[in-house]
């Protein structure tokens, strides 16, 4: 078994998800390539600066703004978005995801006062989605349901939320987070429209577990395939699958310094992991603009290198998004990003756009004590901010919030010097 460092786990966990060295995606193109890399993205409706997803994008894309998702996803159709932790995956996986739906039909909804909808009510939704094409909740009358359910106020409105959990309609577009529903013949392309095998799309997440995590802790495999699949998997079963797995040569064991479990990597990775433990960073990393060193990233609330407490554990860095937090138990602010720095995260800062001035507001910053506080950092900050601003549209900026003094002044004289350019 290989024995890696915390370091290198660290680099491979963020250039596995396409965060570092830098920016290596550029456009529409480039947009789903991010996401067959990330494996999944995560959506959240709130946009206090710019929602999560697009946070999360704009930190593995150099040209991003907001409407490029919306548009790689429900133009061309390169993705979708489904579950109940709401996530966008790749199209060309929809064959494999035939196998959850099948598993949410026969288990139905856990939460709702009817577990399956009744089937006039199906025929009524899948009828009205027929005749009149796409259509969002609130596009379809029906009676208020019996008890209440934050998946819809109306029954109909479940019932489109079940037929979607088991694959019978998809998100066809957005009208700002509101989903618009319709039949999946007619949002699926058709060469995706089919359902891979039972073993083979098992065994497809099993390895997504692996890959959306870059390296998979083996205690939580399990409840990870289980999630995937929509069924309980027990221990036994997942020992046997791993041990397949690995004897089929697509799986392997690492121990990472620091931790006291096991760790599974795909074979395919295990190239670029031999590279950085050696000192050196893949071709294939290679960014299309500046380096995390030269330009700092504010990673998205949402994003799987440091959200639940993965910050910590990788990071040393401390990190809880406060966002439903009520302002009393906060202890950092409403919307606060981490900040990363070369390989680390370094830092912290809680952004706001106000829209009536097109302002960038920073209404809070704070550095770890580690964390560098020269000239450069302060060069790569200003650097971030800038690109930061011009993906939400910001005009200006409202720095009082950062401290200390000198950092705010170097990056006041930056912003005005941008400005000016604009």
């Amino acid at each position: 078994m290989d024995s890696i460092s915390k370091l290198t786990y660290r680099r491979f966990l963020l250039g596995s998800q396409g965060l570092w060295p830098g920016r290596r995606y550029r456009g529409l193109t480039g947009a789903e390539s991010a996401l067959k890399r990330m494996q999944a993205l995560q959506l959240d409706p709130l946009v206090m600066v710019a929602r999560s997803q697009d946070i999360a994008m704009y930190g593995r894309v150099l040209d991003y703004k907001p409407d490029l998702l919306y548009k790689m996803v429900y133009e061309k159709r390169k993705a979708f978005d489904y579950g109940g932790w709401l996530m966008m995956y790749p199209m060309h996986e929809f064959p494999y995801w035939r196998l959850p739906m099948k598993h949410r039909r026969e288990s139905g909804l856990r939460w709702a006062h009817f577990t399956h909808p009744p089937k006039d009510l199906i025929k009524f939704v899948l009828n009205e989605l027929r005749e009149k094409g796409p259509l969002g909740n609130r596009d379809i009358e029906g009676d208020a349901v019996k008890v209440w359910s934050y998946r819809g106020r109306k029954e109909t409105s479940v019932t489109l939320f079940y037929l979607w959990l088991t694959g019978e309609v998809m998100i066809s577009s957005r009208k700002g987070f509101d989903r618009i529903y319709d039949l999946r013949e007619r949002v699926l392309p058709a060469e995706y429209d089919y359902a891979a095998p039972v073993a083979e799309a098992e065994d497809f997440f099993g390895k997504k577990h692996i890959a959306f995590y870059g390296m998979a802790r083996e205690p939580s495999w399990k409840t990870g395939l289980g999630d995937f699949i929509h069924r309980a998997v027990s221990a036994q079963e997942a020992k046997g699958r791993i041990e397949r797995l690995i004897e089929k040569g697509e799986v392997s064991r690492v121990r990472v310094e620091g931790f006291s479990e096991n760790f599974l990597i795909l074979n395919s990775d295990q190239a670029r992991l031999a590279e950085l433990e050696a000192g050196r960073v893949p071709k294939a990393w290679k960014p299309k603009g500046s380096s995390t060193l030269e330009e700092v990233t504010f990673l998205a609330p949402l994003e799987i290198v440091s959200a639940r407490g993965r910050a910590k554990k990788v990071f040393d860095f401390d990190y809880v998004w406060e966002v439903y937090k009520p302002a009393h138990q906060r202890k950092w602010g409403y919307y606060t990003l981490p900040i990363l720095y070369g390989d680390d995260l370094v830092a912290r800062l809680d952004p706001k756009l106000d829209r009536t001035t097109n302002t960038l507001q920073i209404l809070g910053f704070w550095l770890e004590d580690d964390a560098p506080k020269d000239p450069a950092f302060a060069d790569a900050l200003a650097n971030g901010l800038r690109r930061f601003a011009g993906m939400i549209g910001a005009k200006k900026f409202d720095l009082t919030g950062i401290q200390p003094m000198k950092l705010r002044a170097h990056l006041q004289k930056a912003s005005r010097q941008w400005i000016e350019l604009q």
